[in-house]
């Protein structure tokens, strides 16, 4: 019998068109709009290479501490800067021409930095410069409050410099690999997908509903099990909806080139443990809310769209509102723990708090499935 209902069930579930716009087409339609609209912000917002001159004076070659921070930071792929090193003269032309953004003038009393013009490329030259100053500063007060003999005053200065110069400069663009407003739609797109499959729940209960179908009726008044009759429907909504999450990934990586990092595995696990979740949340609003169909997929789409408006997906900040103010509401949002343990697998070296989304996720489904049982095993009717 748990057979032929599972086959039955997902026979009913891919014929019906609503369901398969939901769970398959709109993921899809709605992937490709985000794609459409975000493909290029990690592109502008990529830190550029930033172009400067050095006047190359003597002041400038007498400070190793500048001359050995700025070749490296002028060395590699992540390199921040192209540096030209020219005579004062020539470094005003460049800055005149907008060939540079800014250039350093060394100076026996002081360090400058000369620009045309305001701007984000000026303010990260004006900090590095700062940087290496507070550094050198930091130094040279260690040593000279030190209260060692005068002895080991010299070996310790030189020792604090040697330290200091040969010390490698470790500023490196990461604009685009720790930082993705892309990702984070993504993420969510998933996480209202899993949710989705709530449509799929509320189907499979209210097939065994008297109230709700014919085949209701008939299943209220045979001997057949409910709890088998309720599983297998459950199964096959819950194949349906990993077929419709696969597709999505497959899309997503594949056509869309979403990169999920280097943890596809997690990501794929994550997906299913939120699907059922998403499947046992259709189930129980199903099972214990009495009204009409339609009102019961409103019930649905509204507790998804809220769920994935809470945990970020109309804008980061609203996560992080309701993270500070009231926790408590998205550690028990669904949504929030899918989208929590994307943001685990893309932040942290640890899978500590992956793992603990993960176990947030199936507590969530067995609690939702636990209710949809008892609101079943109380159903009664007058007359069928």
């Amino acid at each position: 019998m748990f057979r032929h209902n599972f086959w039955y069930s997902l026979k009913i579930l891919f014929r019906s068109r609503a369901l398969i716009f939901w769970t398959f087409a709109f993921p899809l339609i709605l992937g490709t709009f985000f794609y459409m609209a975000f493909r290029d912000i990690e592109k502008n917002e990529k830190l550029d290479v930033i172009d400067i001159a050095i006047v190359d004076n003597e002041e400038f070659k007498n400070k190793q501490d500048l001359v050995a921070t700025f070749d490296e930071l002028s060395k590699g792929n992540n390199k921040l800067f192209n540096i030209s090193y020219v005579s004062l003269e020539h470094a005003s032309t460049m800055l005149q021409n907008n060939e540079i953004s800014g250039y350093l003038l060394v100076t026996d009393s002081e360090n400058k930095i000369i620009v045309k013009e305001n701007g984000v490329k000026q303010t990260i030259f004006k900090y590095v410069l700062e940087e290496i100053d507070t550094t050198k500063k930091i130094v040279n007060d260690i040593v000279t409050n030190s209260t060692l003999e005068f002895t080991h005053y010299e070996n310790i200065y030189q020792d604090a410099i040697k330290l200091y110069n040969e010390s490698e400069a470790n500023i490196e663009d990461i604009s685009t690999t720790n930082l993705s407003y892309t990702m984070i739609e993504f993420y969510t797109l998933i996480a209202m997908t899993c949710l989705y499959g709530g449509i799929l729940g509320m189907t499979a209960i209210n097939k065994c509903l008297a109230n709700m179908s014919n085949v209701g009726k008939r299943v209220a008044v045979s001997a057949l099990s409910k709890f088998k009759i309720v599983l297998s429907s459950l199964f096959a909504s819950y194949i349906v909806q990993l077929v419709g999450l696969f597709l999505l990934l497959i899309f997503t990586i594949f056509v869309l080139k979403v990169d999920y990092g280097p943890h596809i595995f997690e990501v794929i696990l994550l997906s299913v443990a939120g699907s059922l979740a998403g499947l046992s949340l259709g189930l129980m609003l199903g099972a214990v809310f009495k009204t009409k169909e339609n009102t019961k997929i409103g019930l649905v789409l509204s507790f998804t769209m809220l769920g994935c408006f809470l945990s970020g997906m109309m804008g980061i900040t609203m996560k992080y509102m309701v993270d500070k103010n009231v926790p408590i509401v998205n550690k028990l949002n669904p949504a929030n723990m899918i989208t929590d343990g994307f943001y685990s697998l893309y932040y942290y070296d640890t899978f500590n708090r992956f793992y603990f989304n993960i176990a947030s996720l199936l507590i969530f489904a067995f609690l939702m499935i636990l209710a949809a049982f008892i609101s079943l095993r109380r159903e009664k009717y007058d007359s069928i």
